[in-house]
């Protein structure tokens, strides 16, 4: 990193036995403000501590003297120094009067940004949120110098107090070819914010300190304008932005909802909740916790709606080392059970995801391959344990060989069946995530079983002769769904159905595994599980596609209940009956 700061024209400002001392200080370099205060002894202030510069207290006249060196104290009781990025603050007294000063140091720190330079080229609104010091508006600075510098973007910054760009009319080079736009009056820094898309066509803006409604109001306008914002708010964390009422537009805002007695039950949680209202202004949020380790929300909305639902996000958490390396790691709610965190390289699935494909809420979500899930979930299902009792065979045994075992029947493993009106798709998926003893051929004679369509046997004679002169018995199943599949199948093996199903079956049923099958799944399932079979009550769903209706079906059936569609499209929805 390259620091830019000035110092000596901040010390000059300083009455001159106080500029001495810190000229000749050993920890010169890291100083960040000096406080004079009336009738107080002036103080120093480092990273981690603060120190007394001298034995006398301040006095009205060395105040006076300050303030004549500095320029013109705008509405915010701010000051600068021509050229440079240090700030002075005023402290006032009833009258008007100047009685303190703290006169804080302005750095250029190029290479800050160097752990979210990636997010910084998607052409995303970005918010900087973090405590007062942590280096929001050095970041800011240099965010504003690589978008105009090294990307090319035309970018202004509105300069509300001349600390981003430095005072007077010139701006400090450390933003770069970036314009700044100086601000009269800070209650007016919302209509230069507008003034400055309308007249001066930028591709991004950049705005420090977003404090009050209008502003907020202001940045979600131009947001809606196909503008780049980069900003930063003071608040350590988002949940801070959320419960105020001010900033809170610039998350989406939050508005109660009132729901109906069935989508309660469903959601399982009281009927008015809070829910966000809009879009957030800023797609990405950054939380500065310390200078070298920032929290990154990718999805501004997804984590406050996840908040919302009083559950906790899962951040990035980027960290630079002293060789300048950064490092990307994730904090895990949920890892088999336990909290953790993930290197980023080892990221193969996102962090709410449990071991079963199930999130801790409910939802359901894409499975990663089988024996990817074998390497990751420790320990052996029930259904693994019933059928390593009833055909006493190994995990590793490869049913595709010729090796024969004996069946609970007396029939030889693995099991041949000739599927007869059945879908071989999916008869071979139901095999393969069960891991089923089971091969599937095209040739009765080698067949030890034949699963059909019931409509199909009863029609089809020669095959009911072809059978019974073979030896073979049919299992009959009544359609070629996931469920009956996965019952006919356990029952040629003579495997008990657990009670409450195996997960693995349920990863059946996500088919594509789209975002609008898992909503309806989980809809059916949260039904079936919070309502249905607790309380003995009927539910009716969300209305669907018939083909999205078909899989609630499934799964309903999963559960030996019963389910009707009714109503006319495109509100035909699904009806759930308790047994």
């Amino acid at each position: 990193m390259t620091i830019t700061e000035d110092l000596q024209k901040l010390l000059d400002i300083l009455p001159q036995d106080l500029r001495q001392v810190l000229e000749n200080h050993p920890k010169r370099d890291s100083l960040v403000e000096v406080v004079l205060d009336l009738g107080r002894r002036p103080e120093a202030r480092f990273p981690h501590e603060a120190e007394y510069l001298s034995e006398t207290t301040v006095t009205q006249a060395q105040i006076d003297d300050c303030i004549q060196r500095v320029g013109t104290f705008g509405g915010d009781n701010r000051a600068g120094i021509e050229q440079t990025l240090h700030r002075i603050s005023a402290i006032r007294n009833r009258t008007g009067k100047i009685i303190g000063l703290t006169c804080r140091v302005g750095r250029a720190v190029f290479g800050t940004i160097g752990m979210i330079r990636d997010l910084v080229e998607t052409g995303k609104s970005i918010l900087m949120l973090g405590r007062p010091g942590v280096g929001k508006t050095t970041a800011l600075r240099e965010i504003a110098r690589v978008l105009a510098d090294d990307l090319n973007k035309r970018v202004v910054i509105i300069d509300t107090s001349n600390e981003i760009a430095g005072d007077g009319d010139i701006a400090h080079p450390a933003i770069g070819r970036a314009r700044r736009m100086q601000v009269a009056k800070p209650e007016l820094q919302h209509q230069v914010m507008i003034e400055a898309v309308e007249n001066h066509m930028p591709e991004v803006i950049v705005i420090d300190e977003i404090g009050t409604e209008l502003e907020a109001l202001a940045a979600r306008t131009i947001a809606e304008r196909g503008v780049q914002l980069v900003g930063t708010a003071h608040g350590n964390q988002i949940e801070n932005l959320i419960k105020n009422p001010t900033l809170c537009d610039l998350v989406g805002g939050i508005q109660a909802v009132t729901l109906g007695d069935d989508e309660a039950r469903r959601r399982g949680s009281q009927k008015t909740v809070l829910e966000r209202k809009a879009p957030p202004t800023f797609e990405i949020a950054v939380e500065m916790l310390e200078r070298q380790r920032w929290v990154v929300h990718e999805s501004v909305a997804d984590t406050v709606d996840t908040l919302l639902r009083g559950r906790q996000p899962n951040p990035q958490t980027r960290t630079v080392d002293e060789k300048g390396k950064v490092a990307i790691s994730r904090q895990l709610s949920v890892v088999n059970g336990r909290g953790g965190s993930l290197p980023s390289d080892e990221e193969s699935f996102p962090a709410v995801k449990q071991a079963n494909g199930w999130r801790s809420s409910g939802q359901m979500v894409a499975l990663p391959p089988l024996s990817l899930e074998r390497e990751r979930v420790t320990g052996r299902s029930e259904f693994d344990r019933l059928l390593d009792e009833s055909f006493n065979y190994s995990e590793s045994i490869d049913f595709s060989t010729s090796t024969k075992q004996a069946g609970p029947n007396g029939e030889d493993l693995p099991l041949h069946i000739y599927p007869y009106g059945v879908s071989r798709h999916q008869l071979e998926q139901v095999i393969s995530v069960l891991s089923l003893p089971v091969i599937l051929t095209k040739d009765i004679d080698n067949a030890d079983a034949i699963l059909a369509l019931r409509s199909h046997v009863k029609n089809h004679a020669k095959l009911r002769q072809m059978a019974k002169a073979r030896h073979v018995p049919i299992h009959v199943i009544k359609s070629s769904t996931i469920p009956q599949i996965t019952r006919g199948l356990r029952r040629l093996l003579n495997i008990d159905d657990p009670e409450m199903g195996d997960d693995r079956e349920l990863q059946l049923l996500l088919h594509r595994g789209g975002d609008d099958e898992m909503d309806a799944l989980e809809e059916a399932r949260l039904a079936v599980e919070q309502i249905v079979i607790p309380k003995g009550q009927p539910v009716e769903l969300l209305p669907r596609s018939s083909q999205v209706r078909k899989m609630q079906h499934e799964l309903v059936e999963h559960y030996r209940l019963k389910s009707d569609s009714f109503g006319e499209e495109p509100n035909r929805r699904l009806r759930i009956y308790p047994a």
